[in-house]
């Protein structure tokens, strides 16, 4: 037997083990964990996004109550009625948005001229990340106007998706139902300028 070539051949092959058992226990998230939670994040960035807009936008359109000076007797008033329209970005996702009385006659005119392109009355299609194969399935799923789309939970949304199988699972619906309602209560420009800032729906 040739020790020359046994034992550089046995310390090679330790040196492997050894190697594959410290990169294993050291080596940390896999590429697709790392992709999963930059999408989880940008996600949760473009939906806070949202909702600031929201805040924004619900905040420029309150009126002052009449009658009482600026200052002090209206702080109470201002911070109860911040509190009253503020919503927990989870609570957002989580539950459905609530009835609305708001709804308006659909207006083809108003919304072409937001739009930019001509749209039908409950076409999910307006809504950003929904195309004809996902319009399809909700309505499968029974969810066929906006007002449908916007009492859908996140959750409910995903479920549909899943159902349709893998290639639907890719889709975020994390704003869906939130677009559905400013669709359902004919608030387009809205719509236009939050569809401006999002990423195919997230």
């Amino acid at each position: 037997m040739n020790w020359c070539i046994l034992i550089p051949l046995i310390v090679g092959l330790l040196s492997a083990i050894f190697g594959y058992l410290i990169g294993k226990i050291s080596g940390g998230a896999s590429p697709q964990t790392e992709s999963t939670n930059t999408d989880i994040f940008k996600n949760r960035i473009a939906k806070l996004e949202a909702d600031l807009e929201a805040c924004k936008a619900s905040k420029l359109t309150s009126k002052k109550p009449a009658g009482k000076p600026s200052g002090a007797g209206n702080a109470g008033a201002d911070s109860s009625m911040m509190t009253s329209n503020f919503v927990s970005p989870q609570a957002s996702v989580d539950s459905p948005l609530p009835s609305s009385s708001s709804a308006v006659a659909f207006d083809a005119v108003a919304a072409k001229a937001a739009m930019g392109k001509a749209v039908k009355d409950n076409d999910l299609k307006v809504v950003e990340g929904i195309g004809p194969k996902i319009a399809e399935l909700f309505h499968s799923h029974n969810i066929k106007t906006w007002y449908d789309l916007s009492q859908c939970t996140v959750e409910k949304c995903t479920e549909i998706l899943r159902a349709g199988g893998k290639r639907f699972e890719i889709h975020k619906p994390f704003t869906w139902p939130k677009q559905a309602k400013l669709a359902h209560e004919g608030q387009w420009q809205k719509l236009k300028e939050w569809q401006d800032v999002l990423d195919k729906g997230q």
